[in-house]
């Protein structure tokens, strides 16, 4: 059956929105019509080269949508099941899984070298991140579904899959924010904005939100922060002036870039802890010297997928929604169509905050 998908041809070409041929789902795999599909930040890496990926693919990991066909061997799921993707579902029997550390699967993406589609034409297709989001349906293992919450719109879960699990899970288990502490996030996107409500419900007293834009500033203090700083050669320095001259107790880097990183460490207080969520190149290299390390007493940690359990994080997500603590639309910047993906791929690389969101 053929469907609309936005297909990246090669690694720096432009995406191509065409018609390809989705399978009947096999043993263990089901067909998903999309409702709404996240554009990610982590979907301009793959197309840029950043993250590596076969190619000619189907990106876009952050999705949600509606069972229409299951393979054989399927329990759990039926055809009009509301279901979130998982981009990164976790195999159970690696080392990592053995110790809890999901998010750290050493089979998460290898999913990613399967061919699950085709071009009109008969060329092979991959699947992105495992499932292929950007198209009218995709074909999944059930492996990569997670039931819809109860009480939560389609459109709006298909943030669930990415920015929040994200941005929460940065805060509740990378850095394990306390009540009374102080934050400063970095980065002003989906996943920062994610970040600055998950500082808030974890009752954080001062959330200083840091970006490049002023324009976004409207959005950061929307979703909890309490200040705003256009980002600058000052950041650090202004940010201490903010908490008595010793800085946050965590900061939450969202952007990946070597001197945010540095900034976002510099920005801490001795014993300050530093998140690094932001997927930056190899050509970013971050320096410290032997003694810094020493004397300031500073943590600083990476964070895959939010060191979220998808399985668990998300009803606990579900619940922070229902009871209006956690605001799904506030990330949406722009809802858009298939064919303007290419559009918003150039917004963020423009600098432009929230989540573009796209809607079939």
């Amino acid at each position: 059956m053929a469907v609309r998908a936005a297909v990246l041809p090669a690694i720096g070409a432009p995406l191509d929105v065409t018609g390809i041929e989705l399978p009947a789902p096999g043993p263990g795999r089901v067909r998903v019509r999309l409702a709404a599909a996240g554009v990610c930040h982590s979907d301009l890496s793959l197309a840029n080269g950043t993250l590596k990926v076969p190619v000619p693919a189907v990106l876009g990991h952050e999705g949600a949508g509606t069972v229409v066909a299951v393979g054989e061997d399927v329990t759990g799921f039926a055809p009009g099941d509301g279901v979130v993707l998982n981009w990164a579902p976790s195999c159970g029997r690696c080392h990592a899984c053995g110790l809890g550390e999901v998010w750290l699967c050493a089979d998460a993406l290898s999913g990613a070298a399967d061919v699950y589609a085709r071009t009109v034409d008969g060329t092979d297709l991959h699947p992105g991140l495992n499932v292929a989001a950007f198209a009218e349906e995709t074909v999944v293992p059930v492996s990569c579904l997670l039931p819809l919450p109860e009480g939560i719109p389609l459109t709006d879960a298909a943030l669930l899959g990415c920015a929040v699990l994200t941005g929460y899970g940065a805060v509740h288990h990378s850095a394990r924010v306390r009540e009374g502490e102080t934050v400063a996030v970095f980065g002003v996107g989906g996943v920062g904005l994610a970040a600055l409500q998950a500082a808030r419900i974890a009752g954080a007293s001062r959330i200083v939100a840091v970006d490049v834009s002023p324009e976004k500033e409207e959005l950061a203090r929307a979703a909890g922060a309490t200040d705003y700083l256009v980002a600058s050669s000052d950041t650090a320095r202004e940010i201490r002036a903010l908490t008595g001259k010793q800085g946050v107790d965590v900061a939450v880097e969202c952007v990946g870039r070597a001197v945010t990183i540095r900034t976002a460490w510099e920005s801490t207080r001795r014993g300050g802890r530093t998140t690094v969520v932001g997927i930056g190149g190899t050509d970013q290299q971050v320096t410290f010297n032997a003694l810094e390390l020493f004397h300031w007493g500073r943590t600083l940690s990476g964070c895959v997928y939010g060191n979220s359990d998808p399985a668990a994080d998300l009803p606990v997500l579900a619940t922070h929604i229902r009871e209006g603590r956690l605001d799904l639309a506030s990330l949406v910047t722009e809802r858009i169509t298939l064919d303007d993906i290419p559009t918003a791929f150039d917004h963020m690389l423009a600098g432009k905050g929230g989540r573009a969101l796209v809607v079939f």
